[in-house]
């Protein structure tokens, strides 16, 4: 890849950034259609966030940058706009640098995960889910679930709160969806989606457990990097049909570059 002063730049923001890939498949993506577009990592701290988008606005030949853990919720209240799917999911992903420094926020996750559902013949509408999590991107999935026709979804998190407040925003949205908030056993479930950072590192303990799941159950892991978690290792070892995160990135690629095109 070649750098130069024409090249357009886009960042992803976290904290901490060893596991991002999105720069990678954002890299691999932008130079397979041509585009003049380099996107890289940046460590930034939650206490310097707003510190860092006010010199991004600055920056001009900057046209946006990607967001993950843990700044998908407090990055909106530094942007000048949301696209109504993010105001809707309260969480955003990417954001755009307009050419006079505004910046928009939409959120990408809920399509791209849904995406990656469909393309592994994984069926959401008519199932029961169990999600795990109530962060940014698991804000998007439920979200996402419930428009894909979710008959029950449960979300399970160690803030019971975040949990409860999450399945009253969806059941509002959605109301055809029967969405519930507490602890539920994996195995009576269609599907399972996990949304939290457990299993980014090798010592994290499993972020459920996932006894007598087997081979009627897909189990999702919107982590891309192990690309094979724990949780998806096991569930793979008792049948299951599993899939990782980077498919769901890989569905967001088309939409990003549409998204920040000036």
């Amino acid at each position: 890849m070649e750098i130069t002063g024409k090249t357009k730049i886009m960042f992803v923001l976290a904290h901490p950034v060893d596991h991002v890939r999105a720069s990678a498949v954002l890299n691999t993506y932008f130079q397979s259609i041509d585009d003049d577009v380099a996107v890289s990592p940046l460590h930034v701290l939650p206490a310097d966030l707003g510190a860092v988008l006010a010199s991004v606005r600055l920056m001009r030949n900057v046209v946006g940058f990607g967001v993950t853990i843990p700044h998908k919720t407090g990055v909106i209240e530094h942007l000048d706009e949301t696209t109504p799917t993010a105001a809707l999911i309260g969480a955003v992903n990417f954001v755009k640098r307009t050419a006079d420094g505004r910046l928009i926020g939409d959120n990408l996750d809920a399509r791209g995960f849904v995406a990656s559902l469909a393309q592994h013949q994984i069926a959401v509408r008519g199932r029961k889910v169990l999600q795990v999590g109530a962060g940014g991107a698991g804000r998007a999935t439920a979200f996402g679930l419930a428009e894909a026709g979710a008959r029950e979804l449960t979300i399970m998190n160690r803030d019971g709160a975040k949990a409860h407040a999450l399945a009253e925003a969806v059941s509002r949205r959605y109301p055809e969806t029967k969405v519930n908030a507490g602890r539920a056993e994996a195995r009576a479930f269609d599907l399972i989606v996990n949304t939290t950072s457990l299993g980014m590192k090798t010592d994290d303990p499993l972020p459920l457990d996932i006894e007598g799941v087997g081979p009627a159950t897909a189990v999702s892991d919107i982590i891309v990097t192990p690309e094979v978690t724990r949780l998806l290792e096991q569930a793979a070892a008792q049948g299951a049909r599993t899939i990782g995160g980077k498919p769901m990135l890989d569905a967001q690629m088309a939409l990003v570059a549409r998204f920040i095109a000036r």
